[in-house]
């Protein structure tokens, strides 16, 4: 278990990209299709194909950062409707790589019977997808790690699960408020061994932290 605060990291910016860097940007020039969209584990893509994952609560900016990310305008659907999506979607990247986007958590307005089939439908899909490599969860930079968001962190030590804090939104909060939202972030991931030590920090709208978010998924699939 992570102990000290001070071991995790925060990587904000566009990075100086070196030779080898710049082929993790060829993963996502490469063509990205929709494979399918699930409901049930049972449905999951067959093949041995490795997947990270992208979660985060209703309106936290997750489709708007996958369509940045691949470069595309909508291959994830964005909605003025928090809570909208109910379908874990799969998109194929190049030959053998799955992206994989979960849908929103924590919006109010969805029933108890409509929050506990999420539930299943997610804790299932941690704990029978042999191929998941990493989960990136999404937390708003102005808000900082919600309750609902502890309780995926749970299910995630649970199933024995790297998760890696991508903060979104950064360039909506001042620097003075958000050092309090870190050092909060601090203390709640150090509670949590299978926490990814490296917190990228992005802003679609100012294309901060979008290369280096690259790069680490990059690295997965290498």
């Amino acid at each position: 278990m992570i102990t000290e605060k001070e071991e995790f990291q925060f990587y904000i910016g566009n990075d100086i990209i070196q030779d080898k860097e710049k082929s993790y940007n060829k993963l996502f020039t490469a063509h990205i299709d929709f494979v399918k969209g699930i409901k049930s584990f049972h449905d999951m893509p067959s093949g041995d194909f490795i997947e990270i994952c992208f979660s985060g609560r209703s309106n936290v900016g997750k489709s708007s950062l996958i369509n940045y990310l691949t470069g595309r305008k909508s291959i994830a659907r964005t909605s003025k409707t928090p809570g909208r999506t109910r379908e874990i979607n799969y998109f194929r990247i190049g030959d053998n790589k799955h992206l994989v986007d979960l849908p929103g958590y924590g919006y109010a307005k969805v029933s108890k019977k409509e929050r506990q089939a999420w539930f299943k439908m997610v804790k299932d899909y941690f704990f029978y997808s042999n191929n998941l490599r990493r989960v990136f969860l999404l937390i708003d930079s102005r808000h900082g790690i919600k309750p609902s968001d502890d309780d995926l962190m749970k299910i995630l030590e649970e199933a024995a699960i790297t998760f890696q804090v991508i903060f979104t939104k950064f360039d909506k909060i001042k620097p003075m408020e958000f050092e309090k939202i870190k050092k909060i972030t601090f203390t709640k991931l150090s509670l949590f061994a299978n926490a990814f030590p490296e917190v990228i920090l992005t802003s679609t709208r100012k294309n901060i932290g979008i290369e280096t978010l690259r790069m680490s998924i990059g690295k997965i699939f290498s």
